[in-house]
This record gives structure tokens, C-alpha cells and sequence, in this order.
């Protein structure tokens, strides 16, 4: 059965077929050849895998970070790093990764920090001398922070399968946001010292201040959020509701740049995202489902714990695992599948499951800026026209800073795990 299961599923990934499409198919064409669980079985978990409270946070998110974006968020936060950090050598390239930053902190999605900061950056960038090559990478590889940085929607459904916190979650991946986005700063400084990509001038303190106040109603989002969640006033479902709620009102109230004929295409995309999201969640447990009955998570759990008793060896085989998964199956498909199957090797280990879940979330972000999936690269390619091999040619030192600082967050847990410990 495993070995139909996975190689139907390889075959249709190979054909280019959706993941939640091949997942699905893969499951069904597996039962007809085996009969091992009846249809309707399958059905009742497809459905209650969806039928989670949690999970509503997902197209909530969603539907915030759109507000955001619609209300004129995306500018305002653009605007106010330039200030900070406009004048560096490669002031734009550093603004890039700093408003995806800023707007990690809002969508909890990586393609849509790309297309809201992209749209913007990639042409000013452009505009100012830098390659196109170099201008795509970037926003490519800062976008993946926002899945990083609270709120994150893959960790809404690690938290939802492994029954870890969310609240804990969120806040275990603000630092470790903040280091990668460091890191990729400091790349984007030093390509751009070396090709000579000036910055703006110096912005005055004045400057900064005014542009400090015209974006706080946005930086206070996530201070929102999170003070929420932790200070026991509302779940992170409710926490996402009540950022739609924040998001409709700054941009149609105080900024007066969302509309009333926004609303039908922000609500569209959002559910069209959010559909495509549910449907993986759901066929990827029915995918699941085959695996448990197989004991494939048992085996692998314990082929993993007899190959090694070092925390340290086992860290490195899961990320090298995860980094090659990341690269051809889309994320929450991803976590759904491997989560129940690594889980219980890191409980026995000792390993904290939030700081695995920041860990596993990081393997498979780098994943979306890396082929054949990257999702990061098609998105920001989109803008600008270029073909993939480019963009991944001049994506070779951002990559290779990720995986220096996944290896840091890795092996030092304090990085994920002190915010949430001193707010316990």
C-alpha cells in the first residue's frame, strides 16, 4: 500500500498536478487497489479535519492582511523604512526586507508579502539602477519571513495537528523572523556595496518621526494580536477577527484609501486562498490517514531513534529532510503529513514541540524560494517577467544565509523559545 500510496503521489507531482489534487487522487486510487478503509471513512475525515475552530483563523488572516494592503498599509510601512535605513549602501534593497518585515507582521502569508511589497519595490529598485535579476531575488527571499514572523498561517495548522500552543507559537517566531530578516539584510548590503547601488539620502529626524506616526496605526497590528492572545482577552481565531475588524477600520476610517468596491475583491481572494488551503489540509489528511494505518509514522519515528540517540545528528536529518520536502510539496500540505510522523522522535528526545514547529515552519519557508515549487519565485517573477532560472542564479547567497541562520535557530533554542517563556 505505501508503496502505491507514494508512488502515485510522486507520479502526479511529477505531471505538475495541483498537491491537493494529487494528494487526493493519490488516496483514492490507493484505497481502489487495496480496499483497506471504506470511502466513507475517508469523506468524515476529509471533513472534520476542516471542521476545526482554529483553522478559521486561516482565511481571517487572510482577509486582514488584504485590508492592509487595499487601505494603504503596504506604502506607509515602505515609506517609514526608507526613512530608517534608505541611505545604506543599497538603501532599497534594504527597505525591501524590512517592509516585508513590517508586513509579515500583518498578512501571516509569504506570497502576499511578496506581491504587496513587490509591486512597490521591484520597480523603484529597477528604476534606481539595481539589476532586475538582484531586485526580483530579493523580495523573493524576504517575502518567505512572512510566514516566519507572527502571525503565520502554517503555524496555525502545525499548532491545530500537533495540539501545540498558537499564542506560543507566534511568539516563538518573532525573534527568529527578526535574525533571518537580519541576515538577509546584511546580504543584500554587502551585494550591494559591491555593485555600487548608492542609497537615498539621509532622512532627517523630523523625517522619521512624521513617517514613524503615518505608519504606527499598522506596527500596532501585531502588538494587538499577540497582546491579545496573551494577555488571555481572546483566542488567535479571535485575534484574527478582530484584526479584519482593526484592518477595515484604519483603512476605510483613518486612512480612507479601502473602498467600498474593494470589499468584493478582497473578500474573492481571500476565499479562494483560503479554499485552496482547506482543500490541502483536507486531502492531506486522508493522506495521512493511509500512513497511519501503515505505521509508516511509528517506523520512521523508530528508524530515526535507532539510527541515532544524539539530539544533534537527529536536528540535522530532519532539517535536511524537511529542506528537500520544502522544495516540492506546498506547506501545510507538508506540516499535516510529516508533523504526527516527527512529532513524538522530538518529544522523546526532549525536543520543545514550539521550537520544533519554528524549526519545521523555517525548513519549508526556505523551501518556497528554492525550485521546483518555490512559490516566492514564481510570485515576485510574475512581476517582473523574468524567468525563473534567472532569479534563481542571483538567489544563490540568500539562500545560503538562510540555511546559516536556520542552523543558529536550530541548535540554540533560547532564540525561539525566550518570548514565550518569559510571557508564561
Amino acid at each position: 500500500m505505501s508503496l502505491i500510496l507514494f508512488g502515485v503521489f510522486a507520479l502526479l507531482i511529477i505531471l505538475n498536478i495541483p498537491v491537493a489534487v494529487s494528494l487526493g487522487l493519490a488516496t483514492l486510487i490507493t484505497i481502489a487497489a487495496t480496499d483497506t478503509v471504506p470511502l466513507m471513512v475517508v469523506a468524515q475525515k476529509m471533513f472534520t479535519a476542516t471542521d476545526s475552530f482554529p483553522l478559521m483563523a486561516i482565511p481571517f488572516f487572510m482577509i486582514a492582511g488584504s485590508l492592509m494592503e487595499k487601505g494603504g498599509i503596504s506604502r506607509r510601512l515602505i515609506k517609514f523604512a526608507n526613512t530608517l535605513i534608505g541611505s545604506f549602501h543599497g538603501g532599497l534593497a534594504l527597505v525591501t526586507v524590512m517592509a516585508s518585515m513590517f508586513f509579515a507582521a500583518i498578512s501571516g502569508s509569504s506570497p502576499a508579502t511578496v506581491a504587496a511589497i513587490g509591486s512597490i519595490m521591484i520597480p523603484a529598485m529597477v528604476k534606481q539602477g539595481y539589476s532586475h535579476d538582484f531586485a526580483t531575488a530579493t523580495q523573493a527571499s524576504s517575502g518567505y519571513i512572512g510566514v516566519i514572523i507572527p502571525p503565520s498561517i502554517p503555524m496555525v495548522t502545525y499548532g491545530v495537528v500537533t495540539g501545540a500552543s498558537i499564542g506560543s507559537l507566534f511568539m516563538a517566531g518573532f525573534l527568529p523572523g527578526m535574525l533571518i530578516g537580519a541576515s538577509l539584510m546584511l546580504v543584500a548590503y554587502l551585494i550591494s556595496r559591491k555593485q555600487g547601488y548608492a542609497g537615498d539620502s539621509r532622512a532627517t529626524s523630523r523625517e522619521v518621526f512624521a513617517a514613524f506616526i503615518d505608519a504606527i496605526l499598522a506596527l500596532l497590528m501585531p502588538i494587538i494580536i499577540l497582546g491579545g492572545i496573551y494577555g488571555g482577552i481572546f483566542t488567535p481565531t479571535e485575534a484574527a477577527n478582530v484584526a479584519v475588524v482593526y484592518g477595515f477600520i484604519i483603512g476605510f476610517f483613518v486612512y480612507k484609501e479601502l473602498k467600498w468596491k474593494d470589499i468584493p475583491g478582497v473578500l474573492r481572494a481571500s476565499a479562494i486562498s483560503s479554499s485552496m488551503v482547506m482543500l490541502i489540509i483536507a486531502t492531506a489528511t486522508a493522506f495521512g490517514l493511509l500512513l497511519t494505518r501503515e505505521m509508516i509514522p511509528a517506523k520512521i519515528a523508530s528508524f530515526f531513534i535507532s539510527f541515532t540517540d544524539s539530539t544533534l545528528v537527529l536536528l540535522i536529518l530532519i532539517n535536511i529532510m524537511l529542506l528537500v520536502v520544502g522544495t516540492f510539496l506546498e506547506t501545510n500540505a507538508a506540516i499535516i503529513i510529516l508533523a504526527p510522523i516527527f512529532y513524538p522522535v522530538i518529544v522523546q528526545m526532549g525536543i520543545d514541540p514550539v521550537h520544533f514547529g519554528v524549526i519545521m515552519v523555517i525548513n519549508l519557508a526556505i523551501g518556497m524560494i528554492t525550485p521546483p515549487l518555490g512559490v516566492n519565485l514564481f510570485v515576485a517573477c510574475g512581476i517582473t517577467k523574468l524567468s525563473i532560472e534567472r532569479v534563481i542564479k542571483a538567489n544563490w547567497l540568500y539562500l545560503l544565509i538562510s540555511l546559516v541562520a536556520l542552523g543558529v535557530i536550530t541548535y540554540i533554542p533560547a532564540i525561539s523559545l525566550w518570548l514565550p517563556t518569559l510571557l508564561q
